[in-house]
């Protein structure tokens, strides 16, 4: 009789934990639907209070190539291959890039000078800045390796040919008594080198803001392999040299 009575026990502690089990699982349940439930709430109420989004906008118009770079193509390449008998259009030199260089040597006094430079000079050319520094130390100017001491920009492809039009057209002839340029300055490759006194002559600088009137060198790189085809492709370009 005992033992009937202890497995009567038994088996209502088993039916017991079963139907605690199914009622610990359904409370799970409802919870992770009320939480479901209110999520999804939440989701939609941050939809409704969000303005409608824009459309996407329209790709961008591809970039116009500069009148300079079109001038080139018309009229330089046909001329150069009949003047010097070039074999291929390829042959025919080109610009490779420009390299507008701004030394100062009073930023090692005064660094603030850097960076109005800085600042001018990426106005002068669209384009940011990279600084030059000290390759070595020099005890007579107070100069050390790493110092700061300069800036410089590197413009190739659409932007180089918009600067050397805009050089051309523009700067240059706001130059005081302007009589052309120096045919001497070529460096026995091609390449020609233009110094400038002074940076007020771009409009882009305004006058009223300038702390130092600063002169920089702007180097033509080309890919003509003497000085005399160099110089007849930049004449053609406009560059006006001294009679």
């Amino acid at each position: 009789m005992a033992e009937k009575t202890s497995e009567t026990g038994k088996s209502k502690a088993k039916a017991g934990a079963k139907t605690g089990a199914k009622a610990g699982a359904k409370t799970a349940e409802a919870k992770a639907a009320s939480a479901k439930a209110a999520a999804k709430a939440k989701t939609d109420a941050v939809r409704a209070a969000a303005p409608e989004s824009e459309p996407p906008a329209a790709p961008a118009a591809p970039r116009a190539k500069p009148r300079l770079w079109e001038f080139y193509r018309s009229e330089c390449v046909p001329r150069m291959m009949q003047e010097f008998r070039y074999r291929s259009p390829m042959q025919v030199p080109r610009l490779e890039k420009i390299v507008i260089n701004l030394g100062l040597g009073e930023a090692i006094q005064n660094i603030k000078l850097l960076e109005s430079a800085a600042s001018e000079l990426a106005a002068v050319t669209g384009q940011k800045s990279v600084v030059t520094r000290a390759k070595k130390s020099i005890a007579a100017f107070k100069l050390r390796e790493g110092m700061p001491i300069g800036c410089m920009v590197t413009l190739r492809y659409h932007r180089m040919y918009e600067f050397f039009d805009k050089l051309v057209n523009v700067v240059l002839p706001r130059v005081r008594d302007f009589r052309g340029v120096s045919e001497r300055a070529f460096d026995g490759r091609g390449n020609y080198t233009l110094g400038i006194r002074e940076q007020i002559i771009f409009p882009e600088i305004d006058y009223d803001k300038v702390d130092k009137v600063k002169g920089m060198n702007i180097t033509i790189v080309t890919t003509a392999p003497s000085d005399e085809e160099g110089k007849y492709l930049l004449h053609m370009l406009g560059l006006p040299f001294k009679k």
